[in-house]
């Protein structure tokens, strides 16, 4: 049985979607949330755990601004004492054919995506290293393995992510701290939801398991991974897709 009790956790993204289920998920497992996103906008998630009898607390953060890595990890520090765990989640998209894809565009979505899990994760280390323990995931996407027309900047950021996973695992193994990613493939959110009929069909008909993940499907696999249970498992990618890429 999953217990991260005692462990304090910084979930960046933490706000709706998939950020908000893992930060929902590892409370429910017992950890100490800092449920992190622009403005006030974990202030929800934050409340909905604490009503729930867990502990969270909300953090205000735009994972591209400078010194934003740093200024929330010292603050769970000065808060905590320490930082078991950290799941890189903040992400966006800005879908364009290549040929069209504005240059502005392409570094947005590197920053936020790629970027900022560099960041966050070089400032948890320094704490993690002292305490000998540490669980790292970061949040890739199907389209990280097998690319898609129309989102280059998203694919190459969500593929650099396994690569930066691969080469830190490996850097800070012998120090207690593993560094994984999770793939997820279709996901129902906001945006999917609002996609009906034919459409929403085709998407499924892809998909080996004929429907689309849930954000707890997602939550279930970062649960596992920043789990005692996962201490031997470090530099892996973990499909969450249903089949759709093998």
């Amino acid at each position: 049985m999953i217990d991260l009790s005692g462990r304090v956790a910084i979930v960046t993204g933490a706000s709706r979607g998939i950020g908000r289920a893992i930060a929902i998920g590892l409370a429910a497992q017992g950890a100490h949330v800092v449920a992190a996103a622009r403005e006030d906008h974990a202030d929800e998630v934050a409340r909905e755990i604490g009503a729930a009898g867990r502990k969270a607390e909300a953090a205000a953060l735009d994972v591209t601004a400078p010194g934003g890595a740093d200024a929330i990890v010292a603050r769970t520090i000065e808060r905590h004492g320490r930082i078991d765990i950290l799941v890189n989640n903040a992400g966006i998209a800005r879908d364009q054919l290549m040929l069209r894809m504005k240059r502005e565009d392409w570094d947005a979505v590197i920053a936020t995506n790629l970027t900022a899990a560099f960041a966050l994760t070089q400032a948890a280390l320094k704490p993690m290293i002292r305490q000998r323990f540490g669980r790292i995931v970061c949040i890739s996407s199907v389209v990280g393995q097998s690319g898609n027309a129309g989102q280059a900047n998203y694919a190459a950021s969500k593929a650099g992510l396994i690569g930066f996973a691969k080469a830190v695992a490996l850097e800070v193994a012998s120090r207690g701290i593993t560094v994984n990613v999770v793939a997820p493939g279709l996901v129902e959110t906001d945006m999917t939801r609002a996609v009906t009929g034919k459409a929403r069909d085709e998407w499924a008909a892809k998909i080996p398991l004929r429907r689309l993940g849930t954000p707890d499907d997602i939550a279930a696999a970062v649960c596992f991974l920043a789990s005692d249970e996962a201490s031997y498992i470090t530099g892996q990618t973990l499909a969450v897709n249903g089949g759709m890429y093998m």
